[in-house]
């Protein structure tokens, strides 16, 4: 440890990878979780910038976590190869389609005007809210143009998604096998939904299934997380017909000028970072 009443003026690269190497492999000594700038400074005896030029440098952010959770599907590697090979190298005359539902979006109606953005002012809105109801997107994601088929519904239950599969059976191309990969929600594999794909004219419709815990694998989420972020989350809505209203407003727009969405990761590359983590 470097004395404290010495303190080093230059970063040098042995006191650079020394203090990288103190916040990676190491902990403060009175129990904290992880280091702060103002006591891995004290620490080593250096100034609190010297040790914040360092974690800029090298992208390291203690005070930071994040959550994931492992699946345990026994079809885990199965299903990954599955799903990737359809978005790597789709099948010829065929779509491949990401579906889910966005349930639950809240028609949310602020108890004051919003206040706009202003040079030096975000935008704000009032922390209360009046509910006037909530509504279900079905959307399914093409992953070869990005456009979405979405449908508002009042729920996620068996009826609404095999509406939904009514709605893209008819405005689907009849000549293409139609691909479907989608969570293992037990609304997607009710007997409901396997009494639809039974007559033999559905048996263009091919399900695929993500492993269990493992939404990130459908690109529809990410169209959710957008939709969310520049519309929802902020909007606000006095009905439940004013919110759908907006929703579809927002795909016709996306499906005007949709941004599509490349997939690069390998099956083998993703299998192999799963495997570092569970080891």
């Amino acid at each position: 440890m470097i004395d404290a009443s010495h303190q080093a003026k230059v970063l040098t690269a042995e006191l650079e990878q020394k203090i990288v190497d103190a916040t990676l492999k190491s902990r403060p000594g009175d129990g904290s979780t992880h280091w702060s700038v103002r006591m891995l400074a004290r620490q080593l005896g250096i100034s609190r910038t010297m040790v914040h030029r360092v974690w800029q440098r090298h992208d390291i952010q203690p005070h930071r976590v994040e959550r994931f959770k492992l699946s345990k599907d026994p079809q885990f590697k199965a299903k990954v190869r599955d799903i990737v090979g359809l978005y790597l190298n789709p099948p010829d005359h065929a779509l491949v389609l990401c579906v889910d539902e966005k349930s639950q979006i809240q028609a949310l109606d602020r108890t004051a005007s919003l206040l706009p953005l202003r040079s030096g002012l975000p935008e704000r809105q009032t922390h209360d809210y009046k509910r006037h109801g909530t509504t279900t997107l079905l959307a399914a994601f093409n992953i070869l143009n990005s456009k979405v088929l979405g449908a508002c519904q009042p729920g996620h239950r068996a009826r609404e998604f095999v509406r939904f599969l009514n709605r893209l059976e008819k405005e689907l191309p009849t000549d293409l096998e139609i691909h479907l990969i989608m969570d293992n929600y037990c609304t997607h594999k009710s007997a409901a939904v396997q009494r639809w794909l039974k007559p033999r004219k559905r048996s263009r419709f091919k399900f695929h299934f993500t492993p269990t815990s493992s939404s990130w694998l459908n690109q529809v989420e990410r169209f959710f997380a957008l939709i969310t972020s520049r519309m929802i989350r902020r909007g606000t809505f006095r009905s439940t017909s004013e919110l759908e209203t907006a929703i579809y407003q927002w795909l016709a727009h996306w499906n005007g000028n949709p941004t599509p969405f490349e997939w690069k990761a390998s099956a083998e590359v993703i299998l192999d970072k799963f495997s570092v983590v569970n080891n």
